[in-house]
């Protein structure tokens, strides 16, 4: 705020005959809010205190007589009041409200100064002011929350789940059931590409949670904003420069509890070749084994080091507050991983479910390395205009070391009363290096007082290396209960990488207007952006040079067996090589009434693309080039109406679009570890129409309850399905498609609320989804024969839960330094995997994951703090909702009513550090 009135405060007395008790609340002498940590202090006295969540305060066993109350909090001037209790009085009420002449002196005094833009305060003013329907974590919360990454922090947020990756960790967010293709990721307000090697959404965990000012997210797109979400859109403010010197600081360290009961397993990842022999040495090389070096598959097993965390933010103003400089970094070493137990198999007749064929234990061991640096610059030329400076480079470094071993189940596999089985083992190395790098020049500029303007130059760049990801299996024969004979299998080397490269200009105009007696406020403008991306793929096949060779006779490890290279140039002649594009033009009208109490946004957007690619190896018949031009509308239409400032009625209605991903529509075939998957070249984009109706009421600053509905359209959904080839019905492969339409609809429930030292943050989302696609379904003929035939099934949209909750219980005690917060969070069951059979689609079970984190401020601005995640260690489970009466002897299969396939355990996580304020 540029300007704070000072402080008045209302008291309440009451007084015991020996001993009195002063209780009340600290206020704002204008609006009448609390005011959350001011210092209570009787003087010349031990007694004192700090104004709780809720503003009230209390001091007790106060002995009779006269006193000064002094009340003192940053910004606001302090007060000093006489207080009288009288021994004769049992009890003595007093109102002391500040008097008018009070009122007008302490206006005169004003405090030029910024809005603090990481607290609670700020957040809850932010959501209460926007024109659309938003909601927002402030970065104090997010310092005190369990979460070390976005993507556990955004969880938190009403009407959002997220995706776990293979450590447990949330990974990508879906926003009120719409999966992570229907959103899009901003910092400060600028978009940036993705480091995936196929699509356009951003990992979330990638950005440490420390860089935050603040976590936004827009349920509802005006036409200023880009139109390609429908979920909603992710906006991470970074820390901006103080008005004085800053200094913040954390160290931490901790440990996983997984690796008190197993080793952990690490690979040589810093001497592996970054690039393949394709690469090093020409397209006309012909690799010999010799040339795959030995890093790769030299393993170590061991306990693992502690996991370090550290933070640091710097930031002043120079030049009389003109210049200002915000550095902020972060680095997370930490070593994570998960046991995982899965199942495979057929299904032979639809009414009888699946039949499992394999099981497989599963131990990933995953050191992970996150880095970010982020800087800011500004200068402000004057009162009119201002010229900043953002950057951000961002990284994320996974070690990963994947082993398995499986059990043939069924005839001639697993016989659990002689122990007989045949059995697989498989061990991958993978080394995965992201980056995102944006540089944002901006400007802004205000003409006059009716007429603005405000400009960004931006680029990006994402990058995703996997360089020699490394498969290696083996055979091995089980009788009665012995292992007899373990032979070596095929193995593969694969070099993966890619680059997105993105250069934009926006420009928005600003002007104030006054028609018939109504202040509007019209904005102007648009953006172009080129977009260039770059996809490499080789993959190599190893053949045993002797597969009779027996582990523990010939080799004792991975690093000794001997390959010949079967595709000696490997396998670049693929549609996973190709260059793409995508030019983005957009203009857009908006106009904005900022009278009170109805305020309307609207307007149109027109959004332009020209997406392409080109193959670098023509395959076939598939075409080696290939485009998508279309031109989108876009109108939006926002009504806020507020019969008074704590309380807001919403009404939004927008559309908008979600475009396929490069890779989604390049006619690639591959053949993965479970099945053929291929792109799809037909790909249409997704329009949807958006209608949004909330109630938002503040009753303080830091309170608020909000309850909306939701209501999604969507045309040519996409999803991704197990089809058959239209020319060989019986290929069956896995890939995208449209599937006619789909709507999604749900209600949100959001509060916040404290009383005194606690706090109650809660929120709930119910969730209702349905598409339409075709399913297999096996049924018997009259003759008894088996056939297939295709028929249409109704389901919620892929990643859909039907309910979404969290609660956090909040503890705060200024007077001691105390901070601490319990949080847990339900994902209902959802879709995890399409089947290509009816009634066979695999769900992920609902879970609930339980946090906490705990503060404690000691002398000389230094904190200890304290973190713990997944204190319930919940695991993910897979399954699908019918039995077989075959899968009756299969170990493992304890959940009544359906056929587990998948079970993966995180156990918990620590976390103890310190950190320092100046």
């Amino acid at each position: 705020m540029n300007r704070l009135l000072l402080t008045g405060i209302c008291l309440l007395f009451a007084l015991d005959v020996l001993a009195g008790t002063i209780r009340g609340r600290t206020v704002d002498a204008i609006t009448g809010q609390p005011i959350i940590g001011a210092t209570l202090l009787i003087e010349n006295t031990k007694f004192y205190t700090i104004s709780g969540l809720d503003g009230s305060f209390a001091i007790k066993n106060i002995p009779s007589g006269s006193y000064k109350i002094r009340i003192s909090y940053v910004s606001y001037r302090t007060l000093t009041r006489d207080v009288v209790i009288n021994s004769n009085d049992h009890t003595l009420t007093t109102d002391l409200p500040l008097e008018t002449e009070s009122n007008r002196e302490i206006a005169e005094v004003t405090v030029k100064g910024k809005r603090d833009g990481s607290s609670d305060r700020t957040a809850r003013d932010l959501e209460r002011n926007a024109p659309q329907v938003t909601n927002i974590v402030s970065g104090r919360t997010i310092e005190l929350s369990p979460d070390l990454t976005v993507a556990n922090v955004i969880q938190r947020v009403s009407g959002i789940s997220i995706e776990r990756n293979s450590n447990g960790d949330g990974q990508y967010a879906i926003l009120r059931g719409m999966d992570k293709r229907y959103n899009y990721t901003l910092v400060n307000g600028v978009k940036i590409p993705s480091p995936d090697n196929r699509y356009r959404y951003v990992p979330l965990d990638i950005f440490p949670a420390e860089l935050l000012d603040r976590l936004e997210v827009y349920k509802a797109l005006t036409p200023s904003m880009e139109g390609d979400a429908v979920g909603g859109a992710i906006n991470m403010v970074m820390k901006d420069a103080p008005e004085r010197l800053t200094v913040l600081g954390n160290l931490a360290t901790g440990y996983s509890e997984l690796f008190l009961n197993r080793p952990f397993v690490s690979f040589d990842a810093k001497n592996i070749n970054s690039q393949s022999p394709y690469e090093q040495y020409g397209n006309q090389y012909s690799a010999k084994f010799a040339d795959f070096n030995k890093a790769s598959t030299t393993y170590t097993r061991h306990n693992p080091s502690p996991n370090l965390i550290g933070s640091f933010a710097i930031g002043n103003r120079f030049l009389n507050q003109r210049f200002g400089i915000m550095l902020a970094g972060s680095l997370q070493n930490t070593f994570r991983g998960s046991n995982s137990l899965f199942f495979t198999g057929d299904v032979v007749d639809t009414l009888r479910g699946i039949t499992l064929t394999k099981q497989s234990e599963r131990q990933y061991s995953e050191h992970q390395t996150r880095a970010g640096l982020h800087a800011k610059m500004d200068f402000r030329v004057n009162e009119n205009n201002k010229i900043q400076w953002f950057n951000a480079l961002i990284s994320l470094k996974n070690e990963q070391i994947r082993e398995t071993k499986s059990t043939e189940l069924g005839i001639g596999g697993f016989d659990p009363v002689v122990g007989n089985a045949t059995l697989g083992y498989e061990t991958r190395s993978r080394l995965t290096k992201q980056t995102i790098y944006n540089s944002t020049l901006q400007g802004t500029h205000q003409f006059t007082p009716a007429f603005g303007l405000t400009w960004s130059a931006v680029y990006s760049l994402a990058t995703n290396d996997v360089p020699d990801q490394t498969y290696s299996s083996l055979l091995g024969i089980r009788k009665n209960f012995v292992e007899t004979r373990t032979t070596v299998q095929d193995g593969a080397r694969r070099w993966e990488h890619n680059t997105d490269n993105d250069l934009a200009g926006y420009l928005n105009l600003t002007l104030k207007t006054n028609l018939a007696g109504i202040t509007v406020e019209w904005m102007a403008g648009g953006l172009y952006r080129d977009k260039q991306r770059t996809n490499f793929y080789n993959n190599y096949t190893l053949r045993p040079t002797n597969p009779f060779a027996q582990y523990g006779v010939d080799f004792t490890d991975y690093n000794q067996i001997s390959y010949s290279v079967q595709n000696p140039l490997g396998s670049v002649a693929s549609a996973l090589n190709y260059d793409a594009s995508e030019t983005t033009t957009s203009g857009y009208l908006q106009f904005r009434t900022t009278d009170q109490p109805l305020e309307i946004t609207g307007g149109v957007r027109v959004e332009h693309t020209n997406q392409g690619y080109a193959m670098k190896f023509p395959i076939g018949e598939d075409q080696p080039v290939g485009s998508q031009i279309y031109t989108d509308v876009l109108p939006s239409l926002h009504f806020r109406y507020r019969p008074s400032e704590t309380t807001n009625w919403r009404l939004s209605y927008f559309r908008s679009l979600n475009r396929p991903g490069f890779f989604e529509i390049v006619p690639y075939r591959i053949v993965n570890e479970e099945y053929q998957e291929r792109g799809n070249p037909n790909l249409k984009r997704v329009i949807a129409d958006n209608v949004d109706l909330r109630y938002e009421f503040f009753p303080r600053p830091l309170e608020q309850f909000m309850v909306g509905l939701f209501y999604k359209h969507l045309q040519d959904p996409i999803e991704y399905t197990l089809q058959k080839d239209a020319i060989r019905g019986q290929d069956l492969y896995y890939g995208p498609g449209n599937f006619g339409n789909a709507t999604n609809l749900g209600l949100e429930l959001d509060a916040i609320k404290y009383f005194r030292q606690w706090g109650l943050k809660a929120n709930y989302t119910y969730t209702n989804s349905s598409i339409t696609t075709p399913k297999s379904k096996r049924i018997r003929n009259a003759q008894g024969d088996l056939q297939t035939i295709t028929v249409n099934q109704t389901r919620p949209l892929y990643g859909q839960s039907a309910h979404v909750a969290n609660l956090s219980l909040l503890y705060k005690n200024s007077e001691h330094g105390w901070d601490g917060q319990l949080a847990a969070s339900y994902t209902g069951e959802r879709i995890n995997t399409v089947s290509q059979f009816v009634d066979n689609d695999l769900y992920q079970n609902g879970f609930v994951q339980m946090d906490a984190s705990l503060e404690k401020r000691i002398k000389g601005g230094f904190l200890l703090f304290a973190k713990a995640n997944n204190l319930l260690n919940t695991p993910t489970e897979i399954f699908i909702k019918n039995t077989s009466p075959k899968n009756s002897d299969v170990p493992n299969q304890d959940v009544s009513g359906k056929t587990l396939i998948r079970r993966d355990y995180y156990q918990r996580s620590y976390v103890l550090g310190v950190r320092y304020k100046l």
